[in-house]
């Protein structure tokens, strides 16, 4: 029984139009709002359980909970633990998207990966041997490690942290070496995914560079508002509103939120989908980044997580936000923001 609970779809409906933004945005609403949320999310903490199957994962307090929202005016809120450091994992898996497709090329990188959800769960293995050998997105685990394999370079990593440091305007982020070991040692399924690709010429190189380089990707240390600004540069478009700076054409952009919408929630994305309606994507070890176009990026945290690999309080938290603030993307909300 999945703990994040269904309501009936006139429920739903009710709740997509709650509130619009023209009455809920201003300073004092968000906070509130925020802070409502986490109260909510803190609720459903004790209804998951933390990643054990990597091993580092299992020191997390699965009732740690913490949020931030930047807005695309550079208006800052938090709530809750959103100092609280923990590693991106699978919510890196939006950056070097975005770094392979600028360095590659579209042609590159969607010649080795599809661009249609699964309905599997994130480390799955079935389809490349029953269906396709080429990994059917790049927000699963083989996706994400035949992605790897395009960006180009002597250090591809260095290429990796340069641009997570821009995008979540952080030049301190590094990786938490750890939970990089910890991940080497205990990847025995990413292992057998990459060497099967390898097989099928989907990865060109030795997989144990694509693996290394995904390991590391996925053990940056982040807290929750290096989401948040992350967040809000997909908000506006791939430019920082802060500083002016473009850090990613338009065109990936759309691509990385279309993922984010279809797949980012590995295969919860549809049932998140109807009931916080934001782009959004998750890690194991409890995080999830959020964009709300035009309008905000969001930074979630905590490690309570659900069968599917999604943080159990940090989805509720999003959900109640959205009713709150109007945030789903069919509820109607205009252009400014805050």
């Amino acid at each position: 029984m999945n703990n994040y609970s269904v309501h009936p779809m006139r429920q739903v409906s009710e709740d997509l139009h709650k509130s619009s933004p023209e009455k809920s945005e201003s300073a004092g609403n968000i906070q509130k709002a925020l802070e409502r949320a986490i109260v909510e999310g803190r609720r459903f903490t004790k209804t998951g359980k933390v990643a054990t199957y990597i091993p580092e994962l299992s020191k997390a307090n699965p009732e740690h909970i913490g949020a931030c929202i930047k807005t695309v005016t550079g208006k800052t809120y938090s709530a809750g633990d959103w100092q609280e450091p923990f590693t991106m994992q699978s919510i890196s898996k939006t950056i070097s998207l975005t770094l392979a497709l600028q360095e590659a090329g579209y042609g590159k990188v969607f010649s080795k990966v599809g661009l249609e959800p699964t309905g599997d769960s994130f480390n799955s293995i079935v389809k490349l041997e029953t269906r396709t050998p080429h990994p059917l997105n790049p927000m699963i685990n083989a996706g994400a490690i035949a992605t790897a394999s395009c960006i180009p370079g002597d250090d591809p990593f260095e290429l990796y942290i340069e641009l997570c440091r821009k995008v979540c305007r952080n030049d301190s982020l590094s990786i938490n070496p750890e939970v990089y070991l910890s991940e080497k040692r205990a990847g025995m399924r990413n292992r057998s995914m990459a060497y099967w690709m390898k097989s099928e010429n989907i990865i060109d190189g030795d997989p144990e560079d694509a693996l290394d380089l995904y390991f590391r990707m996925c053990s940056v240390n982040v807290n929750s508002e290096d989401l948040a600004n992350w967040g809000m540069i997909l908000a506006n478009d791939g430019v920082d509103p802060i500083s002016g700076e473009r850090l990613a054409d338009s065109w990936i952009v759309r691509i990385v939120k279309t993922f984010m919408v279809t797949c980012g929630m590995y295969d919860g994305s549809g049932e998140f989908a109807i009931k916080a309606g934001i782009p959004s994507k998750s890690g194991v070890g409890g995080g999830i980044l959020s964009a709300v176009e035009g309008r905000m990026g969001i930074g979630v945290f905590n490690p309570s997580l659900d069968q599917k690999g999604n943080s159990v309080g940090g989805m509720h938290l999003l959900e109640d936000l959205s009713k709150s603030l109007g945030l789903h993307y069919f509820a109607g909300h205009s252009s400014s923001c805050c």
